[in-house]
This record gives C-alpha cells, structure tokens and sequence, in this order.
C-alpha cells in the first residue's frame, strides 16, 4: 500500500498513517524508529539499505530528503504491506520547511521507543547539535562519504558526544574480534603493534588509534596498496600474531607455536554496516576512546563539549511541555521534545490517554 499526500502537513500525515493501520488491522511491533537524511541523488541506495536493515530490526522508517525547490511545502509518501518491512514514511521539504525539518518529524516518532539517526552522505560536523540529530538516541555517520574521509573522522572526534558513531569502526568489527580471540589463545603481552593499509585510510588510521588505546603500546601505521587494512601484526616476547589480508575476502590467521589459518574476512556493503549498528542502541564507550587516541595521535585534545550544558536546559524545557505532546512523564519522546515544537503540537486521536487533557 503507497499513500501519496501532497502539499501536506504533520496532523494530515498521522491521520493518514492512522487510517491505512486500522485498515490492515496487523499490530505494529515496531522497535525503533530510524531517521534517514537521504540526499535526492543518493536516495534509492539509501532506502535499500535502511530497509534490508528493517527486516532485521523492525521499525519506523522516516526518510527526510530536501528538495531545491523554492516553494514552501511538504510532500509525504506513505509505503505499509507485506513488500515493506515495518512502515515507511518518506518526506520532501522543499522551500523554508526545509529549515524545520525537525519540527515536521518529531510528531511522527513512534512513543517510547529508541530512536536513531543516520546520515548515509554528507553529515553535519557535530551530529549530537544537530537538528534531527538532537532528536535521536543514537547518530550514526559515513566518514567514507566525505571528501577526506580522515578529516572528517577528526572533526566528529572534536565534536563527539554521547551516542554518536560512524560506519568507519563499523567495518573495524570483524578485525577487532580476530584481534581479541587471538590474545584469548595467545595471552602474552603485547610490546607494539603495526596496522597496515593505504595511506589516507580512515578505518587503518582509527584501527591504530583503538589497539592503542586498550593495549597502551607504540603502534605504527605502515603504508600499503589495500584494499583496505591489509595486515595488523602484533608483536609479542614470543613472536609476531599476524592477521593480514590481501584479497579483501579472505586473511590468514598467524599466532605463534600454531599453524596458519585461514578465516573469512570480507569487506562488507553498506547494508551489513547498517544492519549491525542498529544492534547496538547505548553510548559506545570504547569508540569514544579510540576517537580520543585518535585525536592525540594527532597531537589534538578532544575538547569538552560546550553544547552539553544547552542540550541538559533543553530537556528540562521538554519536560514541561510533556502534556502538549502527548507523551507519558519521564518517556523516552518527552525527553526528545525541542523548543522548535512552538506552535505545532502533534496530534492526538480520540484514544490516546492524554486526549482530553489536551483538548
């Protein structure tokens, strides 16, 4: 079922999300509602990913892509049936809405339940400050998708906070547990280590920066043609643990007194990427150290951030306009309200517990 609504607004949107429900008559069952700042050029690919990430984690699918148009509207399409995982609601701003982006999807998110916001290309250097993104628990970036991917890696270090993660320590997974279940057959002590890779590589760079940061030994970057990371050595007082890969797919896996193995390690798609992050919903405090590493290596010190403050004022100012959202005191979407809701209060059907105080 596609709904289109043209020229539309919030409380006509909802209604009509409302209807298309009650006309199916299949419970909701949604988990999440993940928040996508497609670009028009990129938003098919986009949308695939964000949907075969869906069919793992069910969820409220908004996808936000402003438009170059000059005049002031709001366009929606609204996808429900068994073709779409959960339900997803696409929406084109065009002129000055654009600048209220938040505005239009706060009344759309689903009531206490998590919410994450993901920027498949260019994101803002502060996720945690920006509009949409002060609207999630959980940011999600692509350093891959900037010009410099290194640059932008550091600057989001700079401007970390709380729940902010990118797709370049992502890819890091599958090295980082190959990593560790080799200390767990081999746990001898680590004197340094090496990561191997091409020169202006994101992940290489913040691989080193993370086996610093938890082994707090030297560890050089070495260049390499790639693909990607190509080796990690660790070495130890009784030889090399080595895992490298030259292929892309597949590594050899050394660890001293044992013979060579051979595991999978392949490179993975945006779609896998996504798909594991959304696993994970809480602050990643290791991602955050290694970012910190990161920065020092630099010679850089992560700052502490000054928008800590506003966002804590914030959430007090969400806390007493809780009975013009319609959400439960101490709920997940009355900590997410912002000032930007003056003179647009979700609406409210005739169910809902707070409907008469509202009214």
């Amino acid at each position: 079922m596609i709904i289109t609504l043209t020229h539309t607004d919030t409380s006509e949107i909802a209604n009509a999300l409302l209807h298309a429900r009650s006309r199916l008559g299949n419970a909701s069952g949604l988990v999440l509602t993940l928040i996508v700042a497609a670009e028009q050029r990129s938003f098919a690919k986009a949308l695939a990913a964000a949907q075969t990430a869906a069919r793992e984690h069910p969820c409220r699918l908004i996808v936000v892509v402003k438009t170059t148009g000059k005049t002031d509207r709001l366009d929606a399409e609204i996808h429900l049936a068994e073709d779409v995982p959960g339900e997803v609601i696409v929406l084109r701003l065009s002129g000055e809405v654009r600048d209220h982006a938040d505005s239009v999807v706060l009344p759309m998110l689903l009531p206490d339940s998590p919410v994450v916001m993901w920027w498949p290309g260019r994101a803002p250097d502060a996720p945690g400050d920006d509009q949409l993104g002060q609207l999630a628990d959980r940011r999600i970036t692509d350093a891959a998708a900037s010009a410099d991917p290194i640059k932008a890696l550091e600057v989001r270090a700079m401007h970390h906070s709380a729940g902010d993660t990118d797709l370049t320590w992502t890819r890091l997974t599958l090295w980082r547990a190959l990593l560790t279940a080799a200390l767990d057959q081999y746990p001898m002590r680590v004197l340094s280590a090496t990561v191997v890779g091409p020169r202006n590589n994101a992940p290489a760079d913040l691989m080193a920066a993370w086996l610093e940061s938890r082994l707090k030994v030297p560890v050089t970057r070495t260049p390499s043609s790639g693909p990607g990371i190509t080796s990690v050595i660790l070495s130890t007082p009784g030889g090399d643990i080595v895992i490298a890969r030259e292929d892309g797919k597949t590594a050899s896996y050394a660890i001293p007194g044992q013979p060579r193995r051979t595991v999978a390690l392949k490179r993975r798609d945006i779609n896998e990427l996504l798909t594991e992050e959304l696993r994970r919903l809480d602050a990643d405090d290791v991602y955050a150290a290694a970012l910190a590493t990161l920065l020092t290596r630099e010679g850089r010190s992560m700052p502490k951030p000054e928008q800590t403050r506003k966002r804590k004022e914030a959430g007090a100012i969400a806390a007493a306009r809780v009975a013009k959202t319609g959400a439960r005191a101490g709920s997940r979407k009355a900590a997410r309200v912002q000032e930007a809701l003056v003179g647009q209060e979700p609406p409210l059907h005739s169910g809902h517990p707070h409907a008469a105080e509202a009214s």
